[in-house]
C-alpha cells in the first residue's frame, strides 16, 4: 500500500467558522502540517456554502438563488460571480501562504449525488428527479472540479492534490429518502450501478493521470462502501460514532482492498473533549475488532473531527485539531 500522506496523519474535514481565509488557511497550516486542506467559510454567505462554492465550478450551467436553494438558470448573475469571487480569493491566499508546499494538500468540492440532492431545475423541481438532468450536471462537474484540480496544482505546484468529494447524501439518494420539492413526498431511489457510475465520472475526469488521489466523505449512516470504492476513492471518510458494528464486514472489506479510512473522532461543534486516550479507543477497539495488524492503523487511518467546523468556536477548533493531531500520533507511536 502507498498513500500520500505521512504515518500518523490528522485532517479537517472542510468548514471553518469566521470569514477571513487567510486567518483560517493560517490555523490550518500551523495545526495540521503534515496534510493541510483548503478551509470553506460558509459563514462569509450565499457562494461560500458546499453547494453554492462547487456550483460555481459547474461549465456552462449557471445557477442563482432563490429563498428554497440553489437552482439553474439560463444565464450567470450575481450569486455565481460572489461564488466565484470566493473562490479567487481563496486561491489567491492559498498561493500566497501555502505555495511552496511540497507535501499531500487537499481540497474539497460537493460530490454529483448530493449536488444534484440539493440544486433545482428551473421548475423548482430537484435535479436528482430528472435523470438527464442528473446526466447534464455530472458531466459539467466532472470538467468542473477537474479545472479546479489544475488550477490548484498551478498554485502549488510542488505539492500532492488530494481531492475530497462530499458525498454527505448519497445514503438518501440511495434509499429514496430525499424530499420533494413540496416536502410531501420522496424521490426515487438511485440504483447503486447509476450512482457508482456517476461518482467514478467525476473522479476519473478530475483525478485521471494522477492529477489527484480521490477521497469521498460521507458523514451519515449507511456509508456504501463498497459503491465508493468501486466508483474509484482510494480513501473514505466517515463519521465514526456512525460505524455501527454490523458494517464490520463492510469496513473490513475496504481496508483489505487497500484504501484508507478516515475516522472522524472528535464532535465538529463545542463540546468537553475527553481524555486522549479516551479518543483514540474507538479506533483502537474497531482495529481489534476487524483483526489487522496494528501498523497498519497509523500507515491507512487518518483522524479528523466528525464533520465539518463551521458551527464552532474559533477556540475550540484549535482545541480539536490539535486532539486529532495528537490522536493520530499517539496511534501510531503505540503501533511502532
Amino acid at each position: 500500500m502507498s498513500f500520500p500522506w505521512e504515518v500518523g496523519s490528522a485532517t479537517g474535514v472542510g468548514s471553518y467558522p469566521g470569514d477571513d481565509p487567510d486567518e483560517a488557511l493560517r490555523i490550518v497550516l500551523g495545526e495540521l502540517p503534515e496534510l493541510p486542506h483548503l478551509p470553506e467559510l460558509p459563514n462569509r454567505g450565499p457562494g461560500a456554502d458546499l453547494t453554492g462554492r462547487t456550483a460555481g465550478m459547474l461549465v456552462d450551467l449557471p445557477v442563482h438563488l432563490q429563498p428554497s436553494g440553489w437552482r439553474f438558470t439560463d444565464r450567470p448573475g450575481r450569486d455565481l460571480r460572489r461564488a466565484r469571487d470566493h473562490m479567487a480569493r481563496d486561491l489567491d491566499v492559498l498561493e500566497e501562504l501555502a505555495g511552496r508546499h511540497d507535501g499531500p494538500f487537499k481540497i474539497q468540492a460537493c460530490g454529483p449525488w448530493t449536488l444534484a440532492a440539493t440544486i433545482e431545475l428551473r421548475n423548482g423541481d430537484r435535479a436528482l428527479r430528472d435523470p438527464g438532468a442528473v446526466r447534464d450536471l455530472t458531466a459539467s462537474l466532472a470538467e468542473g472540479v477537474a479545472g479546479h484540480v489544475a488550477e490548484v496544482r498551478r498554485r502549488l505546484p510542488s505539492a500532492r492534490i488530494l481531492l475530497q468529494l462530499d458525498e454527505p447524501a448519497l445514503p438518501a439518494v440511495l434509499a429514496g429518502r430525499v424530499p420533494t420539492a413540496s416536502g410531501f413526498s420522496r424521490l426515487a431511489p438511485v440504483e447503486a450501478a447509476t450512482a457508482e457510475h456517476g461518482l467514478r465520472q467525476v473522479i476519473e475526469t478530475a483525478c485521471g493521470g494522477d492529477a489527484a488521489f480521490p477521497v469521498v466523505h460521507c458523514c451519515a449512516r449507511d456509508v456504501p462502501y463498497g459503491l465508493l470504492r468501486g466508483a474509484g476513492a482510494k480513501a473514505i471518510s466517515v463519521d465514526l460514532a456512525l460505524v455501527p458494528d454490523r458494517h464490520d464486514d463492510a469496513v473490513g472489506e475496504t481496508i483489505d482492498a487497500g484504501v484508507g479510512l478516515w475516522l472522524g473522532v472528535a464532535p465538529g461543534t463545542d463540546a468537553a473533549l475527553p481524555a486522549l486516550k479516551d479518543t483514540a479507543a474507538p479506533v483502537r477497539e474497531l482495529w481489534r475488532r476487524l483483526g489487522f495488524p496494528p501498523t497498519r492503523l497509523a500507515e491507512q487511518v487518518v483522524i479528523t473531527p466528525a464533520c465539518g467546523l463551521a458551527g464552532a468556536s474559533p477556540r475550540y477548533v484549535r482545541e480539536v485539531l490539535k486532539r486529532c493531531r495528537d490522536t493520530a500520533r499517539m496511534l501510531h507511536e503505540a503501533a511502532e
